[in-house]
């Protein structure tokens, strides 16, 4: 039996959206253990992955902490693994790909390039359509790409629908990464007074922070949802609330593409940053609104996509 790594550092809506091709990978290995190199943060969710045997951790160290590299080439080498499948596609994988694991065969975008044909370029395409493309020129069947099946992650949530709601409920997700304050919209607060005017009687509006956004959560008027100890609710948690969930409304960020492939009714605000199709974000349910500059997107017009969507 023969050894697969797939890996994929995350962001989490990156990951979410790597879920189809690695039960293609897996559906093409049945017989062989594949294994996902990941970061801390999904180690948790992706142990609980049907398609995955194990998960190992890459800490992420600066690439001159030597010492840290030969401890992961240690860990990496005892499992002798055939085939990598590298859907980070980052310099930094590809520095994996000469020291780390150069003896095995290795599928990234870089090695499935046509003649001639530049990254840069082909990275310009749909994430979802490079996915496609990077496997099947790597031999893999895929059929789940554009299916991405979460059920795996759902767990009970009676005890926290319970605690914060009576009613049907709306998702908002006003966060982005730090180093991406270009992705935040800066008027969720007012769309937050506009949907309890309209909407008070009929959805509650929860918010459901992550570990370095609880401060900023509880500055928005609406129940911020937590685990027993006041901490973020863990991931499978956040994706079986947004499935719950009548409606989610969110900036660019994991929680807007895990709705998305639950094809849960929702919208996602774009900057210039990129675009909807380039990260593959809507879907039939979900949808989006792109402007130029987030800081000239208006409440009105906000609510206005909201009244067509949720109806």
């Amino acid at each position: 039996m023969s050894n697969i790594l797939i890996i994929k550092h995350g962001s989490l809506g990156d990951l979410i959206q790597a879920n189809g091709a690695i039960e293609d990978i897996k559906n093409s290995f049945r017989d062989s253990k594949v294994y996902l190199l990941t970061s801390k943060p999904y180690v948790d969710l992706m142990s609980h992955c049907p398609y995955i045997d194990g998960v190992l951790t890459d800490k992420r160290l600066p690439r001159w902490n030597l010492f840290y590299l030969l401890s992961l080439r240690k860990l990496l080498s005892k499992y002798k693994f055939t085939h990598i499948f590298d859907l980070q596609n980052s310099s930094r994988t590809k520095f994996y790909s000469n020291f780390l694991l150069p003896n095995c065969i290795w599928s990234s975008t870089e090695t499935i390039l046509e003649p001639g044909q530049k990254k840069k370029d082909f990275d310009e395409d749909p994430v979802l359509e490079r996915m496609e493309v990077q496997l099947k020129k790597s031999g893999i069947k895929t059929k789940n790409i554009n299916k991405v099946n979460l059920s795996w992650s759902f767990v009970d949530i009676e005890e926290i629908l319970k605690k914060y709601t009576n009613q049907e409920y709306i998702l908002i997700f006003p966060f982005c990464s730090k180093k991406h304050p270009n992705k935040k919209w800066p008027f969720f607060k007012n769309l937050v007074s506009k949907i309890n005017e309209i909407y008070r009687n009929k959805y509650s509006l929860l918010i459901a922070p992550g570990p370095d956004e609880v401060d900023e959560a509880k500055s928005f008027n609406v129940k911020t949802v937590l685990d027993e100890e006041k901490r973020p609710i863990n991931l499978r948690k956040l994706i079986t609330l947004i499935n719950n969930s009548s409606f989610v409304i969110s900036n660019d960020t994991g929680p807007a593409h895990i709705c998305s492939h639950l094809n849960r009714k929702g919208l996602v605000l774009f900057g210039s940053h990129t675009s909807p199709k380039k990260v593959s974000i809507e879907s039939t349910n979900f949808k989006s609104i792109t402007v130029k500059n987030l800081s000239d997107l208006k409440v009105e017009t906000v609510i206005e996509k909201i009244k067509n969507n949720l109806n």
